[in-house]
């Protein structure tokens, strides 16, 4: 794998979420022995803190995402972090909080290096917009429909980067999804690697998604909710059933990190409360081996 310098960046937020509890995440990995468990793996990894946290609450407009002008504030704050790294040429490891830190992430990209690609391992597509479910207004399941700027959006949440929409859909893939219910009219022209490809072979879904991305900056976003609850109880919103299993992802993003552009990663959606301490240091070895060199 390519030599990098890293960093470890914390979003300790469920501004966005469907509750509290997302917002202990980063903590949880820390304290799992994240850092050390990444240089063990060759990682040249720095600890570059927290943002201010940011607990979920009622705070909403009709018509209007839960407390969106806060979520996008903070948005905003990762960006600003994120860029900063890039600027310093690391690459930022960020620990969310909840599936709109990856808007921040991708507008710090697209600043710096102008062409983006996104590979989107996440067991659902978060292409929702409160337009469509004014019933659960809740941003977290937003973050895409946001970078690409779709209609419904919110103008705060999608404005947060250099340009609209952030992200061009040919440079999007999802992959690793269960849930193939938000883009039933395939109005986003993203490449699609369900979760069914991954688990048959979880590398050639891999070099799939890197074949689709093409030749770019690239970010990769995990998301916990991409596996199986039952066999890893991590994700703030549980799939039971369904998804993957850790040995999946982890192959999976091995490959996918392995791409010699890649400039970011996030993972997000990862609630302590669910799996206590257990969890958290599978979590912590699942990154370590996937994105080491060791």
């Amino acid at each position: 794998m390519t030599q990098r310098s890293w960093s470890v960046l914390g979003v300790p937020s469920s501004a966005a979420a469907h509750g509290p509890g997302l917002e202990k995440g980063p903590a949880a990995l820390r304290a799992a022995g994240l850092l050390d468990v990444l240089r063990a793996h060759g990682l040249g990894a720095v600890d570059a803190g927290d943002l201010d946290e940011a607990v979920w609450r009622s705070h909403r407009a009709p018509g209007a995402l839960n407390d969106v002008e806060r979520v996008a504030d903070g948005v905003a704050r990762v960006r600003d972090a994120v860029q900063d790294e890039l600027s310093a040429g690391r690459v930022p490891l960020v620990l969310g909080g909840e599936c709109t830190v990856t808007v921040g992430v991708v507008a710090a990209a697209v600043a710096v290096h102008d062409d983006v690609g996104l590979v989107y391992v996440d067991g659902g597509q978060d292409l929702f917009t409160v337009v469509e479910h004014p019933e659960e207004p809740i941003a977290d399941a937003t973050g895409v429909a946001h970078l690409l700027d779709l209609p419904g959006a919110s103008p705060v949440l999608a404005g947060v980067g250099p340009r609209r929409p952030l992200l061009d859909a040919r440079r999007l893939v999802f992959a690793g999804f269960s849930d193939d219910e938000e883009d039933e009219a395939g109005r986003v022209p993203a490449a699609r690697v369900p979760a069914a490809e991954v688990t048959a072979d979880p590398e050639a879904a891999g070099r799939r998604a890197l074949a689709a991305v093409g030749d770019v900056p690239l970010v990769l976003h995990v998301d916990v909710d991409v596996l199986d609850f039952f066999a890893l109880p991590a994700a703030d919103v549980p799939a039971f059933g369904r998804g993957l299993v850790p040995d999946e992802l982890e192959r999976l993003v091995r490959v996918v990190a392995g791409h010699p552009r890649l400039v970011a990663v996030t993972l997000v959606e990862f609630n302590p409360d669910h799996g206590g301490a257990g969890t958290a240091r599978a979590l912590v070895e699942l990154l370590g081996r996937a994105l080491g060199r060791s």
